[in-house]
């Protein structure tokens, strides 16, 4: 009996007709909040009751909104029909919602009808937030759309066919805040398109067309993005009025120099990575192949501006470029540089300008990692007192032994005379990864006085690192990759690393585990594809190991007695 009660509920749902289905399990319902998304909809479900708020119908088949299947909805503020098959909406419709706020309609195909849906979008004069994603709209179809909703605040634009913004498009939308234009075919941006958006805060443009951006002017944006178009200039207009400015995405376009960007500005993080950036110098000429295709590029100078105002970047992002020198006076000038990036360039030295002695840079993390670096001077670590994080791998960096805990003299020298890198007394430095540089033999106390907690060796082929190479890091390291580098045990000896937690022994030729492990409190290891046929005596760690690796070994059937361990 208990059982019939039970399942009472999910009969009767069973029964009840289709004009019912929000009743049905596949839709959710409170006093308040319905959803049926993916509930296999066609039409507009009816009977929800009075006083509805929030309905999300998203992921159905539902072909049009019109009013005589929409009674009773007059208290709706968030309506959600994206990914339907929506093509038609009647004012008598949009008539019967007062209160909306929030109108969701992504991936339809509201270019079908969109005289009379824009025509019917007029009465929609509380909606706030707008999804017209993925609609196949063309910029006139747009236009038409948005021409009459003034309460706009959030408008979502992104995926449609546009390939202009018209002057008028956002004449009535003058409260607009955040505004989504990406993955667009926009190539031309009318003369004043923007102007009457002074609200505006966050601006996506995104995958579109644009080849040039000259006399930028919007004050009042905190984010930008203009990443993944076909960019070869972005220069901005000088004015009384100061830049909101705090994020700009530059990113996969085709700048073949430093963007020039407003003199006074709060821009905290800046990403100018796979561009064709040559130089970073101030007065660097463009490269010769920089063509003048545009009128209004012409009054461009043809050397960078100078940087003083970048006195608020935290992260630069400049990776996948042509840099050929770390140039170090153009970020000496960056006060607040806390994140770079000049991975996957072409470095293979510092700028050799005159550094003076104390000029230090504020940086905490640096990936110089894929470029042609053979060896980074004392005097560049020592202007790096704050750096945490540091990934150089594939390059071409030989460690120091020894010799180098004694370097001084003059700070200006280009290496080590064995060409060799010192990583001795980098005090704050954490994290450093020398993956992939050809290393053949790590050099004793190459890491002295350098309180690392994880290292990175991976990639280094017949990799040999004899008793000491890693002494002094034997009460702070406790990550290490020796991954893929086919050591045997011969050329792998760990000291007693007491904090070691994490170890990657992959990928090598091992045939028994180096001996110094037996104190480390290791929690991971890694020993794939090696040769090892038992792993011997297990020590301390085996109280302390919670994931292992074993596969790929000739593990002898005989000899399984550590897995009691």
């Amino acid at each position: 009996g208990c059982l019939l009660l039970w399942l009472l509920p999910s009969i009767l749902r069973a029964r009840a007709s289709p004009e019912t289905r929000p009743s049905s399990p596949l839709c959710q319902q409170s006093p308040t909040k319905v959803s049926c998304k993916g509930a296999g909809l066609q039409k507009f479900p009816k009977e929800l009751g009075q006083g509805i708020k929030y309905l999300e119908l998203s992921n159905n088949f539902i072909q049009n909104l019109s009013g005589s299947n929409m009674p009773g909805f007059e208290q709706l503020e968030y309506l959600d029909v994206c990914f339907n098959q929506l093509e038609a909406v009647s004012a008598t419709a949009l008539a019967q919602l007062p209160r909306l706020r929030s109108l969701l309609l992504g991936s339809n195909h509201l270019h079908r009808n969109y005289l009379a849906n824009g025509e019917a979008f007029h009465l929609l004069r509380s909606v706030e937030v707008l999804d017209l994603s993925v609609n196949n709209l063309e910029s006139h179809m747009a236009s038409w759309y948005i021409s009459n909703l003034t309460s706009l605040r959030v408008l979502d634009l992104s995926g449609n066919t546009m390939t202009k913004l018209l002057a008028g498009t956002f004449r009535n939308s003058l409260r607009l805040r955040w505004l989504d234009l990406s993955n667009n075919y926009i190539m031309e941006i009318q003369e004043g398109a923007f102007e009457p958006l002074e609200e505006l805060e966050v601006l996506n443009l995104a995958l579109n067309s644009l080849h040039c951006i000259t006399g930028f002017s919007l004050t009042q944006l905190r984010v930008l993005n203009l990443s993944h178009n076909a960019l070869e200039l972005f220069s901005s207009e000088e004015g009384a009025q100061p830049y909101l400015l705090r994020v700009l995405d530059l990113s996969h376009n085709r700048l073949l120099s430093f963007p020039e960007l407003p003199r006074a500005h709060d821009l905290t993080h800046l990403n100018l990575s796979n561009n064709l950036i040559a130089s970073l110098l101030p007065g660097s000429p463009h490269p010769r192949e920089f063509a003048l295709l545009y009128k209004e590029m012409q009054r461009f100078n043809g050397t960078v501006r100078p940087v003083a105002a970048l006195t608020h970047v935290a992260d630069l992002d400049l990776s996948n470029n042509r840099l050929q020198l770390f140039p170090f006076s153009f970020f000496r000038s960056l006060g607040s540089l806390h994140s770079l990036s000049l991975a996957r360039n072409c470095l293979q030295d510092v700028a050799r300008e005159s550094v003076s002695d104390g000029t230090e840079l504020s940086v905490r993390s640096l990936d110089l990692h894929s470029n042609a670096l053979r060896a980074l001077p004392r005097w560049f670590f020592n202007s790096l007192p704050h750096l945490e994080s540091m990934d150089l791998g594939s390059n071409s960096l030989q460690p120091c032994g020894n010799q180098g805990r004694d370097l001084g003299g003059d700070s200006h020298m280009s290496a080590p005379r064995d060409n060799c890198t010192s990583f001795y007394n980098v005090p704050r430095l954490k994290h450093l990864s020398l993956s992939k540089n050809n290393i053949s033999r790590l050099q004793p106390h190459a890491f002295t006085r350098t309180p690392l907690l994880s290292l990175d060796l991976s990639g280094n082929r017949d990799l040999s690192m004899p008793t000491g190479a890693l002494g002094g890091l034997e009460l702070s390291l406790q990550e290490l990759s020796l991954r893929d580098n086919q050591m045997d045990e011969g050329q792998a000896a760990l000291p007693c690393l007491g904090t070691l937690r994490v170890l990657d022994l992959s990928g090598n030729h091992l045939s028994l585990l180096p001996t110094g492990l037996s104190c480390s409190p290791l929690e991971s290891l890694d020993i794939r594809n090696n040769s090892l046929q038992t792993l011997g005596t297990v020590g301390s760690w085996s109280h302390s190991l919670r994931a292992v690796s074993l596969a790929g070994n000739p593990w002898s059937c005989c000899s399984l007695g550590w897995l009691d361990s």
